[in-house]
């Protein structure tokens, strides 16, 4: 079977260039060839990015308590489900699993690349249900905690660049055998309706999937919450005159890089998200924004149980550390966003 490199090469010279918002989505998650396609491998110290799983089994932990909090507010229903979405290797799952103190969930991993959903199921060994797609639990919906870590980022997104009035469409060509940036036309208007008027030559990103994706991740769910915990921005912040090179990031080996163009399938391609997006994917399915605020408050305030239990005890210095690096404004705490969002029963 050719690279997909040259599959890509292959379907350009035949077709004219690819939008990349579809170059970006066979380069991660093409089932055979793509980044996020292969065994699990691409987080941690020994990876090419580190995450707050990376830190250890705390951040389950925390999230647990979180999702147990929930569980016992929503009356403790017999038959609920956690549904997590973007689960890489499953160590979150799993980590949640273990310390999870309310009873009676189903924890399900949407993943609908082959090789990695096996992975999961062979580590889980039964634990997670582990579904290509949510379609399965519409047929039995119930209450449900839907949750993502670092996954909005990795949303295939638009490129685009400003020629001082109108906004363009960025494509991929190929020519003598490498990938190129060309202008494919003018942006879509429903596409860049709500984006400012940028000088010549800004580029950035924007999703126009983050709605869809939100409502496939809801299937299912009988009321419930949702928790996103990523990197992003508020759209002004976002599409200030300043960032004129928008977001796009790739990352190998724990080094950043900005030319997605370059190895596809062999390296992360990311950008930032878009949190007034987001909310307004939410708020469109009925949903209500509970909480928006930095990674660092959000683990402080659901740990304040758990601080106060440390009291006295001296054998706790390694979670300390933990706890202190996924909070604190110079580490993880102040890098990562949190929102949650609240879905009334039907």
């Amino acid at each position: 079977m050719p690279g997909l490199a040259a599959r890509l090469r292959e379907e350009i010279l035949n077709s004219g260039p690819l939008l990349f918002q579809h170059f970006m989505a066979e380069a991660l998650y093409n089932p055979d060839q793509g980044y996020y396609a292969r065994p699990a491998g691409q987080v941690g110290r020994g990876g090419d990015f580190f995450t707050s799983v990376s830190v250890g089994p705390l951040f389950g932990r925390l999230l647990a308590a979180h999702i147990s909090a929930w569980w016992q507010e929503a009356g403790s229903p017999v038959r609920w489900r956690i549904v997590e979405a973007g689960a890489n290797d499953g160590s979150l799952a799993l980590d949640i699993l273990a310390a999870l103190e309310a009873s009676g969930a189903e924890y399900v991993v949407v993943e609908p690349l082959p090789l990695l959903a096996e992975a999961l199921r062979q580590r889980s060994a039964g634990a997670l249900r582990v579904v290509d797609s949510t379609t399965s639990l519409a047929e039995d919906p119930l209450p449900s905690f839907v949750l993502g870590n670092e996954v909005l980022d990795a949303l295939p997104f638009h490129v685009i660049e400003s020629d001082g009035e109108l906004w363009h469409e960025l494509g991929v060509e190929v020519s003598d055998g490498r990938f190129y940036w060309t202008d494919v036309g003018p942006a879509p208007a429903d596409l860049v309706a709500k984006l400012p008027t940028r000088p010549v030559g800004y580029m950035t990103e924007v999703r126009d999937n983050i709605g869809s994706f939100l409502s496939a991740m809801a299937t299912g769910m009988a009321g419930g919450r949702m928790l996103w915990l990523d990197y992003g921005f508020d759209r002004e912040d976002y599409y200030h005159e300043s960032r004129t090179t928008g977001t796009l990031r790739t990352f190998s080996r724990h080094r950043a890089a900005e030319d997605p163009l370059e190895s596809p399938g062999e390296i992360d391609i990311t950008a930032h998200v878009d949190f007034t997006a987001l909310a307004e994917a939410a708020e469109a399915m009925g949903g209500t924004v509970i909480r928006d605020q930095r990674q660092g408050l959000f683990l402080t305030e659901i740990a304040k149980p758990w601080l106060l239990s440390l009291e006295g005890r001296t054998d706790v210095a390694k979670d300390l550390r933990a706890f202190q690096t996924l909070t604190h404004p110079g580490q993880l705490g102040a890098k990562f966003r949190v929102m949650e969002i609240g879905f009334d029963p039907p």
